[in-house]
């Protein structure tokens, strides 16, 4: 039991990581030194996806599972959990690298929208 408690508490983890690669850069309007977090949390994200990669949360989960007597599952996270959520099909190589692009992009934009704040552009 203890290891399928630890089991669910990765997929928490890995699931707030995810956010916070994607989304974390919006704390950096509130707390600006979470800057140095974001950026090498969000380069890692995408370089998961440009490179295929699995995160190591996701064999530790299966590890976790199995020790809990469960089955761990052979694809990632994101394939397992999030993509048939979103879509019904397997995640191909090229959505991944889409996916990781987003990522890019995304960030790009707040982090555009940080400098432009602290410059003085936008009054909040």
């Amino acid at each position: 039991m203890v290891y399928s408690i630890l089991a669910e508490l990765v997929l928490v983890v890995h699931f707030l990581f995810i956010l916070y690669v994607v989304l974390g850069a919006l704390l950096v309007l509130k707390w600006h030194w979470t800057v140095f977090i974001h950026i090498p949390a969000a380069f890692w994200g995408a370089l998961i996806m440009f490179m295929g990669w699995i995160c190591p949360l996701t064999p530790l989960e299966n590890r976790l599972r199995r020790l809990g007597g469960d089955e761990g599952y052979m694809e990632g996270f994101i394939e397992h959990y999030i993509w048939p959520i979103v879509y019904p099909e397997a995640l191909t190589r090229e959505l991944q690298i889409y996916l990781g692009i987003g990522v890019v992009i995304v960030n790009l934009v707040i982090y555009g929208i940080v400098v432009v704040w602290k410059r003085g552009g936008v009054k909040g």
